[in-house]
């Protein structure tokens, strides 16, 4: 299944409408109902942000935004990382992260990155070589961590 997944990344204006439909929609069906977390997703960001798309089957299946330093931390950044529900434990994440990275270095001349995690994917992200910089704090009600990757 993994080797139909296209990754296509995207500045906010070259999102078409039904990707931007999609990706919205995926973020709104993770972030706020499946973690029931009521929030303001639309964020006011997604313009500044580079939109990282795992596709299968005309559908948005794994989804990261992209930052260049100073848009959301000082050093460039990942947000947003999901797997869709359907599509979990199938190594789709690390993918997803992969190319995340990957995208970070390529667009932006970075390797240094900082993220907000979810304090339970912190071995997740360590196995991407992130290390925890910050104690636990509420982030939308949830447990994070900062992390960041040298």
């Amino acid at each position: 299944m993994q080797n139909n997944i296209q990754w296509k990344i995207s500045p906010f204006e070259g999102l078409s409408l039904d990707e931007l439909y999609k990706l919205l929609q995926l973020r709104s069906e993770v972030f706020v109902v499946e973690q029931n977390c009521v929030y303001q997703d639309i964020d006011g960001k997604d313009h500044k942000a580079l939109h990282l798309l795992g596709i299968e089957n005309n559908q948005i299946i794994a989804y990261a935004r992209l930052f260049k330093p100073n848009d959301y931390f000082e050093k460039a950044s990942i947000g947003r990382v999901i797997v869709k529900p359907t599509h979990r434990s199938k190594a789709l994440g690390h993918q997803l992260m992969i190319h995340a990275i990957k995208g970070i270095q390529e667009h932006y001349n970075q390797t240094e990155i900082t993220i907000s995690a979810q304090l339970y994917l912190k071995e997740f992200y360590q196995s991407h070589q992130f290390v925890q910089t910050s104690d636990p704090y509420l982030e939308d009600g949830i447990p994070h961590i900062e992390m960041k990757r040298e």
